[in-house]
Parts: structure tokens; C-alpha cells; sequence
């Protein structure tokens, strides 16, 4: 006595159903259902081409085009039941349209496989998702443009190793990020341009017998070409890869604006203040203001680029073409991309929402001798000493300040002459932070000048790409 299949859509090759742990092992539904809108449209294209080359009857087309609205409809209303016996979203969506249709629903399985439509269906997905991480990087843009535009003179210290450099100002801090999510989403375009290539009609990895239309399948679908190689349409992760790594660089660069965030909020600094909307209070300290949405957002880095080396190690050894492996690319990837966007809103939210303390940031932007650099610039420019004197002399005068316990700006005179003579009153002219920011005009320095151009600059470049959306 043989026991029935679990899942009929294998055919007639098993007598048994598999073991429950097989099925739990196997069983995709649970995440990948989120491919759904896309399995959906992926399939009226492919019913369409074969409708159009002669393959199936176009009347078939209409009723599982009909079929297939009917099913994504219920998604939408939340209505679906998704089974598990039946394994992934390709079997779901099937076994619906079966219901739905009859027989006819069995034709639009002609001439592709599960190996095509997921590559397909997984391709349009992260298109997708790139599409709308574009969108939210250009937003944190805005956000961080607009700030800085308001605070291109708003002083304050630029450090190296986290200790005082020399003074910069709020607005070139902020306008370094504005750069940095420029690249990544140079990044998401050009990993947009490569993945845009369609698998389907690989079939399940040597092509197909039927005379099918890939180029207008891949049309439908607002794919630039069909995939020329059916083995690497089948088997191809790379998208993916390439879209974590984007997303990992692009985390990295948020996790450090949360850092800063986190630093500049303590009260050993107290550079920036957060509302209530983005604070947390404690159980048991009621003084306490947290920000807990800037470390929130520095600890999802830990989960999408744990999704992009997860898949690497996943894809690693895998020969061609396809392996149920690769059944373990989606999850994560779904999760990383998701948490992704979360950080982009909560950091678009902060940037809005910060405030910075500019008293206080003036004040740290004097301490630690932060223009003893514009002072052995002077020695240069004024006295023509070559550099490296320059700058030992001006060590020794930063030690004599130290030694009476004064900035360099409060070091009188006869101090300094007695380090070297020839300097002369007109050196107290650069010891200022505010003239040292002033005086910091090459391109992409921190003049105000300079940074109020370069925001405003940012943000027509920014409303010039929305209008032509």
C-alpha cells in the first residue's frame, strides 16, 4: 500500500508523501510568499508570450490572466491561504488558479520551470527594493543638505582618532554624509543596470523546446534584454550579492552618523539634542533621555551584512546550475533590505529632528590647540620657513601654551617671540576657530562659504532628479 503524495504537483514520480521533517526542511512558503506580486506578474508575461507564439490557446491566456488578477486581489485583501503542503509561492499561486480556471491553469507551466520563475520573480523583487532604497536615500540626503545648509557656519571641532584636529563646521560634517550616500546609491544604480536581465525562459537550466518570445517576455517585464546564457539564468545569485554589498556599505555609513549621534548626545559632549520622538527614558532613571533609534539604527548593520556574507557563503561552492541551496537566498536578503529602509527612515526622522548645541560645539572647537595647523601655515606663508620647521616650532609653542594652561589664541606675544622672534601680532589673527574656518577655502573645504554653496548645490541636484521622475 503506497501513501499519497503530499504535493501533487510533482507528478507521478513519488508514491509517498516526504517525512514531516522533510517537508519542514523544504517547505519555502513561510518567506517567500513575499514574492508573490511578482510570481504573479512574471506569470501573465510569460502566459501572454505563449499565447502570442501559438502555444497555448489565447482564450487559456484570458482565463488565467482573469485567474491570476482574481488570486493577487485576495493577497491583497489578505484572503490567500497559503499552504504549506504545497511548498513555495509558485505552487500556491498554481494551485489556486486550478481552482479558480480548471485544467487551464496547467498550461501556463509550459516551457518554464521553478528554476526561472524564482530567478525571475526574486530579480523583480529586488528591483523593486532598489527602486524604493533610492528613494529613501535621496530623502536622508535632502534631510542632511538642509541642515547643513542652515548650519554652514555653526563651528566645531573635526577630529582624528576621536581626539580635537581642527575646527570644521557643522554643516561640511553633514555635507560628508550627503557624499557618502551620493556613492551609494551609485552603488544601487549600477547593481540595478546588471540585474536587469531576464531569466525567464531558462527553463530549468538548458532552455526550452518551445518557440518562445524571451525578448518580449523580458519587455513585459521591464527587463533590458533576456539572460543570454540559460545555465546562469537559472543558476545566477550575483543581484543579490551586489545588493547586500551595497546595502552593507550604505549600513556602515549609517551606523556611523549613529555613533556620532550617540556621542554628540552625552553630556561630556553635548553637541546635538533629540526630542522626545526619537528618545527613550529608563525604568529606573527618570533623568535619563536615550537615543535609542541612533543605536538601533548602528546595530542593523550587524543584520544586513551578516545577509550578504551568509549568501556568499551560501553560493560559494554550489556547482551549475540550480541547487535547492539556493533556497536560502531570499530570507535574509528579504530581512537585510527591510532593515535597511527602517534605518533610512528613522535617520531621515533624526537629521530633521536634531539640534545641535552650537555653544557648546564652538567651545570644544577651541580646545586641544585645534589651529595649531593654521598657525604653522602661517609661519610658512608669513616667514617662508619651510614646513617641517614650521610645524616643530609651532609644537613648541603649543607646549608653552599647555604649560601655562592657555589656547594658543590667549599665548601672549613675548611667549611666542621667544620660541621665534620674527613672529609678530599679526599671528593672532589665524588662531581663531572662526577664521580658521574661514580660511579653509580650497574645494571641499569647510569655508561657509563653501559649504553653504556645495548644500545648495545638493539640494537643486536633488530637485532637479525628482523632477524628472
Amino acid at each position: 500500500m503506497t501513501d499519497k503524495p503530499a504535493n501533487t504537483m510533482w507528478g507521478g514520480r513519488f508514491a509517498m508523501s516526504p517525512a514531516e521533517i522533510m517537508q519542514e526542511i523544504n517547505a519555502s512558503i513561510g518567506f517567500d510568499k513575499q514574492l508573490a506580486p511578482q510570481d504573479i506578474r512574471g506569470s501573465k508575461a510569460h502566459a501572454v508570450m505563449l499565447a502570442e507564439a501559438g502555444i497555448i490557446a489565447k482564450t487559456d491566456a484570458r482565463e488565467i490572466a482573469k485567474g491570476l488578477d482574481k488570486i493577487k486581489a485576495e493577497i491583497d485583501a489578505g484572503t490567500f491561504e497559503f499552504s504549506r503542503a504545497l511548498e513555495d509561492v509558485h505552487m500556491n499561486v498554481e494551485n489556486r488558479l486550478k481552482e479558480l480556471i480548471g485544467p487551464a491553469a496547467g498550461r501556463l507551466h509550459t516551457a518554464r520551470s521553478r528554476n526561472d520563475q524564482v530567478a525571475t520573480d526574486f530579480r523583480l523583487f529586488v528591483r523593486d527594493a532598489i527602486d524604493g532604497i533610492d528613494a529613501a536615500l535621496e530623502t536622508v540626503q535632502q534631510a542632511l543638505a538642509e541642515k547643513a545648509e542652515a548650519h554652514a557656519a555653526t563651528v566645531m571641532p573635526g577630529f582624528t582618532h576621536l581626539q580635537p584636529a581642527q575646527p570644521v563646521t557643522f554643516g561640511h560634517h553633514l555635507l560628508a554624509y550627503v557624499e557618502m550616500i551620493g556613492r551609494d546609491r551609485g552603488r544601487f544604480a549600477d547593481a540595478r543596470k546588471r540585474l536587469n536581465e531576464s531569466p525567464l525562459g531558462s527553463a530549468a537550466l538548458a532552455g526550452t523546446s518551445f518557440p518562445i518570445n524571451r525578448e518580449m517576455t523580458a519587455e513585459a517585464l521591464g527587463f533590458d534584454r533576456p539572460m543570454a546564457n540559460s545555465l546562469d539564468g537559472v543558476s545566477d545569485r550575483d543581484f543579490a550579492l551586489e545588493t547586500l554589498a551595497a546595502a552593507t556599505i550604505a549600513a556602515v555609513h549609517f551606523s556611523r552618523l549613529a555613533e556620532e549621534i550617540v556621542i554628540w548626545m552625552t553630556p561630556q559632549f553635548g553637541f546635538v539634542k533629540l526630542s522626545d520622538r526619537f528618545t527613550t527614558g529608563s525604568s529606573i532613571m527618570p533623568q535619563k533621555r536615550n537615543p535609542d533609534a541612533a543605536e538601533l539604527a548602528r546595530a542593523k548593520v550587524g543584520r544586513i551584512a551578516s545577509a550578504f556574507q551568509g549568501l556568499v557563503i551560501v553560493m560559494k561552492g554550489l556547482p551549475l546550475a540550480y541547487s535547492k541551496d539556493m533556497q536560502e537566498d531570499k530570507e535574509t536578503t528579504f530581512d537585510a533590505l527591510s532593515s535597511l529602509r527602517l534605518v533610512m527612515a528613522a535617520m531621515a526622522g533624526m537629521i530633521a529632528d536634531l539640534e545641535p548645541n552650537a555653544e557648546a560645539m564652538r567651545a570644544a572647537a577651541g580646545r586641544g590647540y585645534s589651529t595649531a595647523t593654521d598657525l604653522a601655515d602661517w609661519l610658512v606663508r608669513e616667514l617662508k620657513m619651510p614646513f617641517r620647521e614650521a610645524h616643530h616650532v609651532t609644537g613648541a609653542i603649543v607646549k608653552a601654551a599647555e604649560t601655562k594652561g592657555v589656547d594658543l589664541d590667549q599665548l601672549s606675544l613675548t611667549d611666542m617671540q621667544a620660541v621665534e622672534p620674527r613672529i609678530t601680532k599679526a599671528v593672532f589673527s589665524v588662531l581663531s576657530v572662526e577664521n580658521s574656518v574661514k580660511s579653509r577655502t580650497s574645494y571641499g573645504g569647510t569655508a561657509p562659504q563653501n559649504v553653504a554653496k556645495m548644500a545648495r548645490q545638493w539640494l537643486r541636484r536633488l530637485e532637479k532628479a525628482r523632477a524628472k521622475v
